[in-house]
């Protein structure tokens, strides 16, 4: 369980002190996969640095397994760190070093005999896939397997928490999502709980099991991944969950759509289904209990941990009362609905 409560961090500026991160509080459950996304300068790297004190926070704490890390003196603090492992955007792999010695580094730090050290090493490499690799030096291998030799460079202390900073921003989207598929092998596997900060949703959407939405320092969203992207609540959400499913309408149909709308004719509808309920004709179903027109502006069904989720754009005709009610059976069907009064 990691738990950081009323943290806030604030650095010394050109022009007074910026506040980097703002009464921050989240509770992360043992095992959980749990991403923390944000645009560029919402606060994410500096929130992640706090949970290993890499960062010191100005206000606040950050409890790990128990230990409030923020009372902690150099010596205790330095042995909690063993515990928390981190990987890294650019690898940081030491470029004289062969595969197995960068992964072989901490241990040797340690005081750890040769002997230790391979009975570490030569299994975590064959988790990630580089046993093979091993005798290579970074320069040799690809961003995707160095990627790799942090990963297994981190998990050599055994550690219960995985921080990733931004792991995959440098990877393509195939490497992408190999490390990915890695990180939750990892997870189900050893058991560790990681905490993984991106700005692309699609990561999120992905791996993760909860995600924080950081803007400007501050938590302004929270959640099941799957009930943030059925039902975001705040713009910034919005915005990264339209990255991955497209909210907006094409440009012409916009248009046709604001016209009627601005004559009073027709409610534009935003539906979000998940589970059975993608496989289901409720459309069909309300349209024949509401003799109701519905006409199907934008839609896509993807997958989420797993999990079906559809979202669609609906421009509904009928009699107002009809309107209401239908909305009111497709709510009790399970099913997110948003009536829009404009064209976003």
């Amino acid at each position: 369980m990691i738990e950081i409560r009323n943290l806030s961090q604030r650095f010394a500026g050109p022009r007074g002190w910026v506040e980097a991160l703002h009464n921050v509080n989240l509770a992360i459950p043992a095992g959980e996969i749990f991403g923390i996304i944000g645009r560029s300068g919402a606060g994410k790297s500096t929130l992640v640095r706090t949970i290993n004190l890499l960062t010191r926070p100005s206000e606040g704490s950050v409890v790990v397994d128990g230990r409030d890390l923020t009372t902690l003196g150099k010596d205790d603090l330095r042995a909690a760190r063993r515990d928390i492992g981190m990987i890294f955007q650019h690898f940081n792999l030491l470029s004289s070093r062969t595969v197995f010695g960068n992964v072989a580094l901490p241990l040797e730090l340690a005081g750890k005999t040769r002997a230790q050290i391979e009975e570490t090493v030569l299994p975590l490499l064959e988790l990630v896939g580089l046993t093979q690799h091993k005798d290579k030096y970074p320069a040799q291998i690809s961003g995707g397997q160095k990627q790799r030799v942090g990963i297994a460079r981190a998990l050599a202390s055994k550690p219960s928490v995985l921080l990733s900073d931004e792991a995959t921003s440098a990877l393509d989207p195939e490497t992408t999502r190999a490390i990915l598929d890695l990180l939750r092998k990892i997870n189900r596997e050893l058991g560790l709980t990681i905490v993984l900060i991106t700005h692309q949703m699609e990561v999120i959407k992905q791996v993760c099991d909860r995600v924080a939405v950081l803007d400007a320092g501050r938590v302004v969203e929270e959640g099941k991944v799957v009930d943030v992207f059925m039902q975001p609540r705040h713009e910034v959400t919005r915005a990264l969950i339209g990255d991955v499913i497209a909210h907006e309408l094409p440009p012409a149909l916009k248009a046709r759509v604001a016209e009627r709308l601005s004559t009073g004719s027709g409610h534009l509808l935003r539906l979000a289904f998940r589970g059975s309920g993608v496989d289901q004709p409720i459309l069909s179903e309300t349209i024949r209990r509401y003799e109701l027109d519905f006409n199907i502006l934008h839609g896509q069904i993807d997958e989420i941990q797993g999990q079906a989720f559809g979202s669609l754009a609906v421009l509904a005709g009928g009699q107002p009362v009809k309107v209401a009610e239908a909305i009111a059976y497709l709510r009790s069907q399970g099913v997110v609905v948003e009536e829009l009064s404009h064209v976003e």
